[in-house]
């Protein structure tokens, strides 16, 4: 047995409560695996493992005991068993990132432009739900820090509020000078989500992600079919983990877009999964971080590199390694309204 993996756990506190339609988190609860190999004296490997409450398919009671069954089936074996960790998106998450960064020795976890500090990859701002004030403080903030995409939670205070804010950039700014994108997070009824996605298209919207709550596959099928606005599907692919699910839900919703969080999508294996099912049948995509540490951050900023390539233009949801008072300090920086690694 070469391998031993330390885990430890760490809650970070958020600098401002970040709000969506399931509610507020003030906290962020993430367990770290530090991997080591006898063979290579010196050398170590971390990774994150965030799930997130309500919302992850493997937020269990007993994650700790869970993961920590799993990292011993890892040092025993010596390899990561993709198939096993399919239901546990956010421990294979954070195994492949603590292999790839031994593996590495370095923070460098693939070699791309990005990860050499010769280009950056462009970012959505987002504004995080609130009272009409602070997102409208929030919302200004992003435009004048320099942001050209910017992404909007919506679905918790009154709507025509929302319709306001979204009517404020309109009226200042045309979609090829911002582009605009919201997320529901499910937070519109069946009955109100066509009604709501008419008025949402009159201020030239990117896309909407998620606008009805997940698993009402016929219901969600019918808007990607009707709505004026492209969906973007997020929740809707938690917990779908096998290869014949993921087609199916494709070939069945056929959404615009999907939006891969890999944390929560099925680590990085499975989020290059989805993103081959979703090229083949010409719906796009991005990547977003879903609220990790800057250790969470640098692993899903380098994947992105190495999945699309050196010539990124879809901003992708990268910029919340601003969010926490005691994050992990990284070589990692937003420039403008870009992603830069600044490595050594």
């Amino acid at each position: 047995m070469n391998y031993k993996i330390d885990i430890s756990e760490r809650v970070l506190h958020f600098k401002q409560p970040a709000g969506t339609s399931r509610g507020v988190y003030n906290t962020r609860r993430s367990w770290f695996v530090t991997i080591t190999d006898k063979n290579r004296p010196g050398r170590k490997g971390v990774g994150e493992c965030a799930p997130l409450p309500d919302l992850s398919c493997d937020a269990i009671p007993e994650y700790g005991v869970k993961l920590r069954e799993i990292c011993d089936r890892f040092e025993c074996s010596g390899t990561i068993d993709y198939d096993l960790l399919r239901p546990y998106p956010s421990m294979l998450f954070g195994l492949e990132t603590a292999l790839l960064n031994l593996n590495a020795g370095s923070l460098r976890l693939f070699d791309t432009p990005f990860s050499r500090g010769e280009v950056g990859i462009p970012i959505n701002g987002l504004v995080w739900m609130g009272n009409f004030d602070e997102m409208l403080a929030r919302l200004d903030e992003k435009i004048r820090l320099g942001f050209r995409c910017v992404k909007l939670k919506i679905g918790a205070i009154d709507f025509q509020k929302e319709l306001a804010l979204i009517r404020r950039i309109r009226e200042n700014f045309s979609r090829q000078q911002i582009e605009l994108r919201v997320d529901a997070n499910g937070g519109f009824s069946v009955d109100d989500a066509p009604g709501c996605l008419e008025l949402l298209a009159r201020y030239d919207i990117h896309s909407i992600e998620q606008p009805i709550k997940q698993h009402q596959w016929r219901e969600m099928a019918r808007l990607c079919k009707t709505s004026p606005i492209p969906i973007a599907l997020d929740e809707e692919l938690i917990g779908v983990n096998e290869p014949l699910q993921k087609a199916e839900l494709l070939d069945t919703i056929r959404p615009s877009y999907i939006i891969l969080k890999p944390s929560l999508h099925g680590g990085m294996y499975g989020s290059e999964e989805w993103i081959r099912l979703a090229c083949e049948r010409g719906i796009g995509s991005w990547i977003t971080s879903a609220l990790e540490s800057n250790i969470g951050l640098n692993a899903i900023a380098q994947f992105t590199a190495h999945i699309y390539g050196s010539h990124i233009t879809m901003p992708q949801g990268l910029g919340t390694g601003l969010l926490f008072t005691d994050n992990i300090p990284m070589p990692l920086e937003i420039r403008g309204d870009e992603l830069w690694t600044c490595p050594d």
